[in-house]
């Protein structure tokens, strides 16, 4: 039952990853590492394929393995984040407190991400 739950848990966040890969709003890479790890749980050659992707594999792989988000990928997060913090946020009509607490997390993703290498080096 477990691996049943990982695997559909796995197929939900690879069908998010790619709506995400075209939807600004949906964040693809977080989906794609999920699915990632919900394979490995569940299914090896799922998790094989997904890490050997052609689009899917070298980001996935550069994370796994070294920690590394690509410069490319900083900066799409960076753009749609900022958007969503100048454009989105301040219109809500929700308690001030939210909006904080959103901005506060939104803040610290990108804290993150910009603390992450861009790219692997030779001694690695």
């Amino acid at each position: 039952m477990k691996k049943i739950t990982y695997l559909i848990l796995g197929h939900i966040s690879l069908v998010l990853g790619i709506i995400g890969a075209f939807l600004p709003i949906l964040p693809t890479t977080p989906f794609l590492l999920l699915a990632a790890f919900f394979y490995s749980q569940s299914s090896p050659k799922l998790h094989g394929w997904i890490i050997n992707h052609k689009y899917f594999g070298p980001p996935l792989q550069d994370w796994q393995k070294r920690g590394v988000i690509g410069m490319k990928a900083k900066i799409l997060a960076t753009v749609m984040i900022a958007l969503v913090l100048i454009f989105r946020i301040p219109v809500l009509n929700i308690n001030l407190w939210i909006k904080i607490f959103a901005a506060t997390v939104l803040t610290g993703v990108l804290v993150f991400i910009w603390t992450r290498p861009s790219k692997t080096t030779d001694s690695q």
